[in-house]
């Protein structure tokens, strides 16, 4: 019996390390797997799923071909669904599903899992700069997919997502779409507050350089 509980303890301490380890690789919030919690074994299959999900989709991003790249993502999303059907209020499962969907191409499907991520069932899963990290993310496929509508609903999580996590790329990503719903002084503040946090950003250069000509 010992043993068995000695085999469970450093299964638990080898899934965390990897999954902070991915998770500081991917930009995944990483506060959504640090409570990890042994209470009952359906928990620990629950994680293991999730960091054979994160590995497959490391795996993916470096494939040296889009087939096999789409292929291994694939895989990734069948061990996110698993871990989802074991603990569904966690939001790192549906990010990593949102995240191997979105490698496949499948953005739809993505926003869905990231909705999912972000509603009242998962959200509390996650705390402020994380929640930020995910608008973020939803935002960035909002505006890949593109359309008015996907974009000022872009425009209203990024305008979130900068308060909760201020980051270069958010501040960059806001301008674009407020350049894209023609609020040129909007573009310009939001330019100019990505590159106070990060003064090479070559995107926010350009795209000041562009409206102030």
């Amino acid at each position: 019996m010992d043993h068995m509980w000695r085999d469970l303890i450093l299964q638990a301490v080898v899934i965390l390390v990897a999954t902070v380890m991915f998770l500081s690789m991917y930009g995944i919030p990483q506060r959504a797997l640090s409570r990890l919690r042994l209470r009952r074994r359906s928990d620990l299959q629950a994680k293991r799923h999730f960091v054979l999900g994160a590995q497959l989709l490391s795996k993916a991003r470096s494939a040296p071909s889009r087939s096999s790249a789409t292929s291994i993502a694939r895989e990734a999303v069948t061990e996110a669904d698993l871990a989802i059907s074991t603990d569904p209020r966690d939001a790192a499962n549906h990010i990593l599903k949102a995240l191997a969907l979105d490698l496949q191409g499948f953005r739809t499907s993505a926003l869905e899992s990231l909705d999912t991520a972000l509603s009242p069932l998962a959200i509390k899963s996650l705390g402020d700069k994380e929640i930020g990290d995910a608008l973020y993310k939803r935002a960035e496929i909002k505006v890949g997919i593109g359309g008015r509508s996907r974009v000022d609903s872009a425009v209203d999580d990024l305008s979130r997502a900068v308060k909760l996590s201020p980051t270069p790329k958010a501040y960059s990503l806001l301008g674009q779409c407020y350049e894209k719903t023609k609020m040129k002084e909007e573009a310009l503040q939001a330019y100019k507050e990505a590159l106070r946090l990060e003064p090479t950003l070559s995107d926010a250069q350009e795209a000041l350089a562009r409206l102030d000509s």
